[in-house]
């Protein structure tokens, strides 16, 4: 059986262009020049799309750093180059999004491997049906199964048969996390306010919105634990769930239950925060096309109420006062008054809440817990000689993930601090061109995951961001 942490590489590559000292950029430039593209070969890319391609020859020019250059070619298309299956299904699009070198497709990787390309659907008609792809085979993902994180793009027994629960085919895991129906709601709404193309809330995708808010409800568990249970026999820890599967005990208090995280971890306490967070956004944004295009207010006004209780419950059970950080965001509460104070690297996060619009990022509790996550206060915080960042412990200790480093200069207001970002993602690909789940703190060329698609779009989301922006020099 293949899992995300069957991945770990421990290499003796070495790092690339060293910084040269005395260099005049706001960090030092790389020494090598004759870096060499590792896309594929053209006739080998699984899609090539105008508009991006035109983003490349554009940004590439402007980045003055030659490694930053070749990261940037190599890691923004990678999920068009490598990971998407598109065809024609029944007359409408389907796309099939890989993680990379798991042959699954993940609700949360999927939404968040093609959301950097939305900003130009409108620039290139295949890039929008592929799109359009993505949010019609979610779609049907969720039909097959509200509580599936990841699908096999046929209805054929996937790896985990064996585990504890409603298996069927169709399904390559079966773990319930609040944030994989986020994120197929996410790219729906995105695409739609993108495009202004209605199509893909067809009667299906309105019986899928449906089945989300009834697992949310069920998830409450005002009327008892719900028809989800989870286990799995396992010598790790977190890749299971406690009392018969269905975890801690849990207070009924307006928060929706998350059995796991978005590392496909096991909940310590099954409230997950920036995951209710998540669906507070969520349930708004179904609210809103059930208003605005299917003219189903009757279903709006029932997100748009179940949004309000879970706010509600948010601001009631998960701001806790930290003894040294002041009001914070707890990561996970139980309703009877225990909760963890951490952040785990994997999107939604503590750090990412901005990101996803859950909060603004000027937001005190938000810049408060911002600062509790990136402090030797959370324990998944590792610092070494290369490098700092947020882990988790679907890798365990000392592994850094570029992700919690972009979402960093994500949500940061700090030009100093976002040139850090760049600097240290720069210098911690491991000499491959590439982002990876996670490398060790010490040493950038022990990493795991070679061909992590999420990682890599998102890296080169950030940086044609900051050219948006008109921060080049931070670039440079």
């Amino acid at each position: 059986m293949t899992t995300r942490r069957d991945f770990l590489k421990k290499g003796t590559l070495t790092m690339t262009g060293l910084a040269v000292a005395g260099s005049s950029g706001v960090w030092a430039s790389t020494g090598k020049a004759d870096y060499v593209s590792n896309r594929p070969v053209l006739a080998k890319r699984n899609f090539t799309s105008k508009a991006v391609e035109e983003t490349i020859a554009t940004v590439k020019p402007k980045l003055k750093d030659p490694k930053l250059a070749w990261m940037f070619e190599n890691c923004f298309p990678n999920t068009l180059d490598t990971t998407v299956e598109h065809e024609m299904k029944n007359g409408r699009p389907d796309t099939f999004v890989i993680t990379g070198d798991i042959h699954g497709m993940w609700l949360r990787d999927s939404t968040a491997q093609v959301w950097p390309y939305l900003p130009l659907a409108n620039e290139d008609k295949a890039l929008s049906t592929l799109l359009a792809g993505v949010v019609n085979r979610q779609t049907q993902c969720i039909l097959l199964d509200p509580y599936a994180n990841a699908f096999n793009k046929e209805l054929v027994p996937g790896d985990w048969m064996s585990d504890f629960t409603d298996m069927k085919n169709g399904l390559h895991e079966r773990k319930w996390e609040i944030d994989s129906l986020c994120y197929a709601v996410r790219l729906a709404y995105h695409y739609w306010k993108t495009t202004g193309d209605t199509a893909v809330f067809d009667a299906d995708w309105q019986k899928a919105a449906a089945a989300i808010v009834k697992t949310f409800k069920e998830q409450q568990r005002k009327d008892g634990l719900g028809p989800y249970r989870f286990e799995r026999t396992t010598a790790r820890q977190l890749d299971t769930l406690s009392n018969g599967g269905y975890g801690r005990p849990l207070k009924p208090v307006g928060l929706i239950n998350s059995s796991f995280r978005p590392s496909d971890d096991a909940s310590t306490f099954g409230f997950l925060i920036p995951s209710n967070l998540f669906a507070v956004v969520s349930l708004r944004q179904m609210a809103e096309i059930s208003k605005e295009v299917t003219g189903d207010k009757g279903f709006a006004k029932e997100c748009k109420k179940l949004a309000d209780e879970v706010e509600k419950a948010i601001q009631e059970y998960a701001i806790i006062e930290h003894p040294r950080h002041g009001k914070v965001y707890a990561f996970e509460v139980d309703g009877f008054g225990n909760a963890t104070f951490m952040d785990d690297a994997n999107v939604p996060s503590l750090l990412a809440l901005p990101y996803l619009g859950c909060v603004d990022k000027n937001d005190p509790i938000y810049q408060n817990t911002r600062e509790l996550v990136w402090s030797v206060d959370n324990p998944y915080f590792f610092k070494g000689k290369v490098a700092e960042g947020i882990g988790g412990p679907h890798i365990g200790y000392d592994m850094v993930w570029p992700m919690s480093i972009i979402m960093k200069a994500m949500t940061s207001s700090d030009d100093k601090e976002i040139a850090w970002c760049i600097k240290t993602l720069r210098d911690t690909d491991g000499g491959t061109g590439f982002m990876h789940e996670s490398f060790h703190k010490d040493d950038p060329a022990n990493f795991t995951r070679s061909w992590f698609a999420w990682a890599n779009t998102l890296f080169g989301e950030l940086i044609l961001k900051l050219v948006n922006e008109g921060k080049i020099n931070l670039l440079s």
